[in-house]
């Protein structure tokens, strides 16, 4: 079993079969000399000299001298390393080649067929087509949230390991995304400190992710039946570019929700999230109901706030905190 095991790893690395069982032989015997290994491996006579050569050249095994003298495996970290290099290299050449065909493929059908721009997606398709957009991202993910939701398990964990992947994820949330119960604590803040950039809006005008450059889902949820049970896939075209150029024009306008400075002045981690929650645009009900206060109680710090600022009233309490690097 081990055998199989490692026969499959060597494999996945770029070495050929015969390779891999003089590897094997060489683990099992060495030190020995050369045609030992030869014999044990089963590789044909024309097969072991290249096959030996291809484990030297790798860096897992010694080169023997010219009179056949004893060889033996060497440290693999090196030798690995450069294999592992090597088949990544293969692999990501791999993707450009079949993404250009199927690139070369669209443009030759584009001008006589244009069905494959528009895909819609239906039913239990939906989950899983979302979470493998998110794991194709390679640069970015821009994003226009808002209820109603799909239920789809681990949806945050797959943002924030996409986060971590270092793909940039830029968000335009509707305050209706703030007030949704459980929204902001569960999702929208864990997004929000792994790195997420995340902006709020009055409303966003459609639920949008767009992978890169490359495509667009497009919900077709039905607001007033709470549903999110079918979208359009936006392949490259005129229709994608607009889709971009909406969502770059909504970031402009929107409100960043959460800066990323430390608390300047000693400003208590609660005051600040209840910066944010205003300027996000969210109302008293759901800021105090997000910090775990009555209402009289969120007067007060208001209150606090505005007169620490020497503000008047919530429109200069926002300015001023701005100013301050607050928010």
């Amino acid at each position: 079993m081990m055998n199989e095991r490692l026969g499959e790893a060597l494999r996945l690395l770029g070495l050929d079969p015969t390779a891999a069982r003089v590897y094997r032989a060489l683990l099992d015997l060495a030190p020995a000399p050369l045609d030992v290994i030869a014999t044990a491996s089963d590789a044909a006579p024309g097969e072991f000299p290249a096959a030996y050569a291809t484990l030297v050249d790798a860096g897992l095994a010694s080169a023997p001298g010219a009179d056949g003298e004893v060889v033996a495996p060497v440290p693999p970290t090196a030798g690995l390393e450069i294999l592992a290099r090597h088949r990544a290299a293969e692999v990501e050449e791999s993707r450009i080649a079949v993404a250009g065909a199927f690139e070369s493929f669209r443009r030759q059908r584009l001008a006589a067929y244009n069905d494959d721009l528009v895909e819609v997606v239906t039913g239990d398709a939906v989950g899983p087509r979302i979470r493998r957009a998110w794991a194709s991202a390679r640069e970015q993910i821009r994003q226009f949230e808002s209820p109603p939701y799909v239920l789809l398990a681990d949806a945050t964990h797959d943002a924030l390991a996409t986060l971590a992947r270092g793909v940039t994820q830029r968000v335009v949330y509707s305050r209706e995304s703030l007030a949704h119960p459980g929204r902001l604590t569960e999702v929208i803040e864990p997004c929000v400190m792994a790195g997420e950039q995340a902006r709020v809006l009055p409303s966003v005008p459609v639920k949008l992710v767009i992978i890169d450059d490359a495509y667009a889902l497009v919900s077709l949820s039905i607001q007033e039946a709470d549903v999110h049970n079918s979208m359009l896939v936006v392949q490259p075209c005129g229709l994608l570019s607009a889709l971009i150029a909406l969502f770059e024009q909504s970031w402009r306008a929107a409100v960043p929700f959460q800066g990323h400075t430390t608390r300047p002045g000693g400003l208590p981690p609660a005051d600040r999230r209840l910066l944010w929650l205003l300027a996000g645009g969210a109302d008293d009900e759901v800021i105090a109901r997000e910090l775990g206060i009555s209402r009289r109680t969120l007067f007060r710090r208001l209150q606090t706030l505005m007169a620490r600022l020497g503000a008047a009233n919530r429109f200069q309490m926002a300015l001023q905190a701005q100013r301050n690097g607050w928010l």
